[in-house]
C-alpha cells in the first residue's frame, strides 16, 4: 500500500486530491494546520491526518515524528499547503508581507521536503509532488491572452516561480526521487472566492497524476491537466 502525505489537506484541492487517491486504494495521511477541521475532515475521508503547520521548523519537525512513529513509511509527498497573500495593486505591497508569502510557499516546501526525505528515501519508489501555479510561470504571464497575465500577484507569483527552481534542482540533485511541479490551474476553491472556472475535481488531475507515477516516471517537469506548462 502507498503512503501519501498530502499538507493543506482539509479542504480545496487537498482534500479532493486525499478523496481521489483514497478512493484508488493509497493510503492517506492529511496534513492540517487546524486540527479540529483536519480531524473532521479525515473522518469524512476515511483517512488518517496529523498536524502541521509548514512555516514553523517545530511543526513540521513534530509531523516526520509524528508519520514516522504511526506510519513507518512515506513514499508520496504533496506539498500543498500555501496562501495566496494580497493580491492588490503594487502601492499595497510591503516586505513583510511577501516574505510571509515566501516563507509558507516556498520555505515551507524546503522545511518540509528535508523533514520527510528520511522517510521517503526508505520507500522504493518515492515522490514529491509540488503544487505551484501558472502565476510562477514567466511564459504564462507573459502571454497576455492568459488569465494569470492580469493578476497582480507579487508575492504569491514570486513563491511560486520559486518553487518551480526548487523543484528542477532537487530533481537534479536527489535523482532517486521523482519530483515534479504542477499547476492546478483557476479551479474554483475557498482560494480565490469560488471564482475559478475549472472543478475541484480537474484542479486535482495533475497533482493525481503526477501523485501516482512509479521510479520509471518523469522529475523535474512542471505540468497542468492538459500536459507540459512552460516555465
Amino acid at each position: 500500500m502507498t503512503t501519501i502525505l498530502i499538507t493543506g489537506g482539509n479542504k480545496g484541492l487537498g482534500y479532493e486530491s486525499a478523496r481521489r487517491l483514497a478512493g484508488n486504494g493509497h493510503r492517506v495521511i492529511l496534513g492540517v494546520r487546524d486540527t479540529a477541521r483536519g480531524a473532521e475532515a479525515a473522518e469524512q475521508l476515511g483517512v488518517e491526518w496529523t498536524a502541521i503547520d509548514v512555516a514553523s521548523d517545530k511543526s513540521v519537525a513534530a509531523a516526520a515524528e509524528d508519520v514516522t512513529a504511526r506510519f513507518g513509511a512515506l513514499d508520496v509527498l504533496i506539498n500543498n499547503a500555501g496562501i495566496s497573500g494580497p493580491i492588490t495593486a503594487m502601492k499595497n505591497f510591503d516586505g513583510p508581507a511577501v516574505l510571509t508569502v515566501l516563507d509558507t510557499n516556498t520555505v515551507g516546501i524546503v522545511r518540509t521536503i528535508h523533514a520527510f526525505l528520511p522517510l521517503l528515501q526508505r520507500s522504493p519508489a518515492p515522490v514529491v509532488v509540488n503544487v505551484s501555479s501558472g502565476l510562477g510561470s514567466f511564459d504564462v504571464r507573459a502571454d497576455a491572452s492568459r488569465v494569470e497575465h492580469g493578476v497582480p500577484s507579487l508575492g504569491y507569483s514570486a513563491s511560486k516561480a520559486a518553487v518551480n527552481m526548487l523543484t528542477t534542482i532537487y530533481a537534479q540533485f536527489l535523482p532517486d526521487i521523482r519530483i515534479n511541479a504542477v499547476d492546478p490551474g483557476y479551479t474554483a476553491t475557498d482560494f480565490n472566492g469560488k471564482t475559478g472556472t475549472q472543478t475541484v475535481t480537474e484542479g486535482t488531475d495533475a497533482i493525481v497524476a503526477m501523485a501516482s507515477i512509479d521510479a520509471h516516471g518523469p522529475t523535474g517537469t512542471f505540468s497542468d491537466r492538459h500536459g507540459a506548462v512552460r516555465w
